[in-house]
């Protein structure tokens, strides 16, 4: 249709709306007058509320002149026409009530035009909102595309819902509703009912042949989304999932915002609930600076500190590829300029003294560290190296400059270690605390498990296992671990931070554990394959079947933050861990495994 064409047909529509309209005026104007009367109106009246009638109609269309809905292209019953045509009414009866209050032989109720106004602008509205819902449903059905149950009758699922029914290119047709709400069980959204809770998701698929379930729960949690991917692989469904709102551009969602279910969801989603006044007053305005910056855990804590509005935000590590993709993703551009990029080795205290010495942090987040379990296992010197003296090295540059505020990022491996990455670990939390006793400022350790996507994690060691056809290797079948979303995490160490005392140990909730080899089953069904094989090889030197967070004999503390706890860790001498050299990667093993064990119960070290 050209232009022209379709300019013609829109004033077409405007001049059939407005006749609607007076239509309606003067059906109105008869209906109140019958009313009035008890529907027994005398005869004598007909005159006078015909011509009341027609003067309503002429009244009507003077006034749209001026104000009225037809002169803008309004979507029918949008807020905006909704608006338009209230105010139109609204004259129009005033007009009316002065005309049948001036005009003496004109002999009508004078009740006639404050109810009849009423009665047109029902009239309006609904034909308005029935041709709308009709219009929208008419889209929906004649689209031959999937039909989907929409699970969450909230404002996202809602939203969701009428962005499906009115938009025939987005490619579902919604068939039903389900919610876990009680109260929505007789719920209509523009014809679409809810029909029951996730336990009926089988029954309404099979009645009404629904392909696919659309969980419209942008707040849910793993464990939910883990529950309704398994019902609706029962009910032969596919899962579509709506994102977090954060994710969706302008937090209003369409069909197209809808993607399949990732392992993320199934594994790492979790309610977080910050205080974001306390953060900020810990970062806005202040100099802050992160070690291991170019890594999976510090780019993404520079990311989360960067929305706080540091006063400076200083990027510290020594690999140059991962400095430049953390500049990338802040500022748009990498080409590794300015004095907020430093390239240095923890393992190196003078270099760390001169970019200390020239930043001055307020705040430092030292996430840098050697983590892959068993290569420290074969090279312990590594790991004493970059763990413990890296740890201690960053810990000394920050005294020496006043740090306000130093945040030490540790591992569930260090809460009872039996690994040489846990016994490192644990000897940073201690040499954490140590500064704490001796030095200014605040000296906390924060402790976490495993976070999906992180460099080394068994997300994409798998991932990369079914690319070439498998097969899957895992250590053991009953291998456990706790799993968390990097952004997440690192929201919570920034609440860690402001909520942590000197010296304590702050412990991240991390959930229930997950046992690794449903992490590979989910991947396998994830990629569509079905002939990628789970080979089991055994479980590794230092390596446990499950992770814990607190050791046994440790008294844990609760915080503001429910997700949020505290324990305290036996401080770690300095002078103790600058004298100490080693001869073998045996003697390393065997003093950091005594060390990591000091304070410690009998029964725990043996």
């Amino acid at each position: 249709m050209t232009t022209r064409a379709a300019v013609r047909r829109d004033r077409l529509h405007r001049w059939v709306w407005l006749l609607f309209d007076a239509a309606i005026w003067f059906a109105a104007v008869f209906g109140a007058t019958w009313l009035r009367f008890d529907f027994k109106a005398p005869a004598d009246l007909v005159v006078s509320t015909l011509s009341f009638a027609v003067t309503a109609v002429i009244g009507h269309l003077i006034v749209v002149v001026f104000i009225g809905p037809y002169r803008v292209g309004h979507q029918r019953g949008s807020f905006e026409e909704t608006l338009d045509i209230g105010r139109t009414v609204l004259v129009t009866s005033a007009g009316l009530m002065v005309f049948a209050l001036v005009v003496k032989p004109l002999v009508v109720p004078r009740s006639l035009p404050v109810v009849g106004g009423a009665f047109a602008l029902v009239g309006m509205f609904a034909v308005r909102f029935l041709i709308r819902s009709w219009r929208s449903r008419r889209v929906a059905s004649q689209a031959h595309e999937r039909r989907v149950i929409v699970f969450g009758a909230g404002d996202a699922g809602r939203r969701l819902l009428r962005s499906m029914m009115r938009d025939a290119q987005s490619g579902f047709f919604p068939v039903a509703l389900l919610d876990d709400d009680k109260h929505k069980a007789h719920l209509r959204i523009d014809g679409v009912r809810v029909r029951g809770t996730r336990h009926h998701i089988d029954d309404v698929a099979q009645r009404y042949e629904a392909t696919a379930l659309v969980v419209a729960l942008p707040l849910a949690d793993a464990e939910l989304i883990r529950e309704l991917s398994d019902l609706a692989a029962e009910a032969g469904l596919d899962v579509l999932i709506l994102p977090p709102l954060r994710d969706i551009i302008g937090g209003q969602p369409t069909p197209r915002d809808l993607r399949d279910v990732n392992l993320e969801d199934l594994l790492g989603r979790r309610r977080i609930s910050l205080d974001t006044t306390a953060i900020a007053e810990q970062i806005a305005g202040r100099s802050v600076l992160v070690t291991g910056a170019g890594g999976s855990i510090g780019s993404e804590l520079c990311r989360q500190i960067a929305r706080f509005g540091p006063a400076k935000l200083y990027l510290l590590d020594r690999d140059e590829s991962g400095l430049q993709a953390t500049q990338l993703s802040l500022t748009g551009q990498g080409l590794l300029e300015g004095d907020e990029v430093i390239l240095a080795d923890i393992r190196d205290l003078d270099t760390l003294r001169t970019a200390f010495a020239a930043t001055l942090p307020d705040l430092v987040f030292h996430a840098a560290a050697l983590k892959h379990l068993p290569l420290l296992e074969s090279f312990p010197l590594e790991a004493w190296k970059s763990n413990v003296l890296g740890t201690l090295n960053v810990l000394t540059a920050a005294a020496e400059v006043g740090v306000g505020a130093f945040v030490n990022i540790s591992t569930d491996k260090a809460a009872d270690p039996t690994s040489v990455l846990g016994y490192s670990k644990r000897l940073a939390e201690r040499l954490t605390a140590g500064f704490a006793q001796n030095q200014p400022g605040r000296y906390v350790s924060v402790r976490f498990g495993n976070v999906l996507g992180s460099r080394g994690s068994v997300v994409p060691l798998f991932a990369a296992q079914i690319e070439r056809g498998g097969p899957i290797t895992i250590t053991h079948p009953d291998v456990e671990r706790f799993f968390m979303l990097i952004p997440e995490a690192c929201q919570l160490v920034l609440e860690a931070n402001s909520i942590g005392a000197d010296g304590e140990v702050m412990v991240l909730e991390m959930g229930e554990q997950v046992k690794i080899v449903d992490v590979a089953k989910t991947l396998i069904r994830l990629s569509g394959r079905k002939d990628i094989e789970i080979v089991y090889t055994g479980l590794r030197p230092g390596e446990k079947l499950a992770e814990d967070l607190f050791s046994a004999y440790t008294e844990r503390r609760a915080t503001s933050n429910p997700l949020v706890n505290c324990v305290d860790v036996p401080k770690l001498s300095v002078d103790v861990v600058r004298a100490m050299t080693f001869r073998s990667h045996s003697h390393a093993t065997s003093w950091m495994q005594s060390e990591a064990a000091r304070a410690l119960p009998q029964t725990t070290r043996a």
